[in-house]
């Protein structure tokens, strides 16, 4: 018999290096699922974890299987110390997305890391996780997963958006459920304060006090990817291919080049929030960005609406949770209509500790 009543915890690490994500959250099925989250935590990374992490795009197969082995570890480190913290008795599994390493869904190629065996061997604990590889291999392009969640959890809002590393977008489409990446946000814009020796530009306030230099606004509005249909999605790699290098060639002040990219990025969302009298649901760290949110309301049509902290801030590890849910209930938790796959299925790996063999 399929239970209705779920208690879990789930863990999120995104590409702009905030931290892991975690949560202590219960889920229950009456015609409708509904959450209660209990314990929340983002555990920032060290400067040592946050250079790897920023690196394995620089990395061959064998340096990622040994960072797969030790960043699996650390995260078991992790769960065991949230679990303590919070004297949590009851959990029926972890579903772990893991952190992204590689992805090149156009060559049939996605890692995530952290999603090894030893995992679930260290802290005793049934693990879903490894969410994107099947999706990959049945052809579609293994991102974005978090819109099963925005329908099941979220359908008031007619858009919902994240600005986290990327901004990424979900919404209903003659009863389909459409998802892609936008832009780049965090990944770009903490990138170039990172010069500064800071984590990110508080408040969006040295990004207003630059000028939009509207040649290099127009180039970064004309990149291919841009004019291409969905479903779609980016990667660390296109960033340092594409983003970067682009912006370095005009040589500007910091200021500049941050109002610059985040007017890019204002403009590119307004172009999908285009719905008179719709909302919009926006969570991620990009909210706290007053600059960026003030210039997204100024080309939008729709209505902004910002939830509570807990829900901007750990959303997504709230859905990759959902995702395990859905997984060990052996219920689609991977659309076709947002990734490209041949067909909706039930995606990610179960990892049983080797004691409960």
């Amino acid at each position: 018999m399929i239970k209705s009543n779920y208690k879990i915890l789930a863990l999120m690490s995104g590409t702009s290096l905030d931290g892991i994500d975690i949560i202590a959250v219960q889920f229950k099925f009456n015609k409708f699922w509904s959450f209660n989250i209990s314990h929340v935590v983002t555990v920032k990374y060290n400067s040592v974890w946050k250079k790897t992490l920023s690196n394995l795009v620089t990395m061959n197969m064998a340096q990622l299987q040994k960072i797969d082995l030790k960043y699996s570890e650390y995260l078991a480190h992790v769960i065991s110390d949230f679990i303590e913290q919070n004297k949590i008795k009851d959990i029926d599994f972890i579903a772990s997305h893991g952190h992204t390493a590689l992805h090149q869904p156009e060559n049939k190629l996605t890692l995530q890391i952290g999603n090894n065996q030893i995992l679930a061997d260290r802290i005793n604990h049934e693990v879903i996780c490894d969410f994107r590889i099947q999706d990959v291999e049945l052809g579609g392009q293994g991102a974005p997963l978090v819109p099963i969640g925005d329908r099941l959890l979220f359908n008031d809002y007619q858009f919902c958006l994240n600005l986290g590393g990327f901004a990424n977008v979900s919404y209903e489409d003659d009863n389909e459920r459409i998802a892609f990446d936008i832009c780049p946000v965090n990944i770009v814009l903490n990138h170039y304060v990172g010069q500064l020796d800071l984590e990110y530009d508080d408040k969006g306030n040295l990004a207003s006090s630059g000028k939009i230099h509207k040649n290099l606004l127009s180039q970064l509005n004309q990149l291919q990817f841009y004019s291409e249909k969905h479903p779609k999605s980016l990667g660390l790699e296109w960033v340092h291919e594409n983003i970067i290098p682009l912006i370095d060639s005009f040589k500007l002040q910091l200021n500049d080049v941050l109002r610059t990219f985040v007017e890019h990025i204002a403009f590119q969302i307004s172009k999908i929030l285009n719905l008179e009298n719709s909302k919009a649901l926006v969570t991620g760290g990009g909210v706290y960005n007053d600059f960026l949110m003030l210039r997204i309301k100024h080309h939008s049509k729709s209505n902004i609406i910002i939830p509570d902290n807990e829900i901007v801030e750990f959303k997504e590890a709230l859905i990759f949770g959902l995702l395990g849910v859905l997984k060990d209930r052996n219920e689609v938790n991977c659309l076709s209509s947002v990734t490209g796959a041949s067909h909706d299925h039930s995606s990610g790996k179960i990892l049983i500790p080797k004691n409960q063999f």
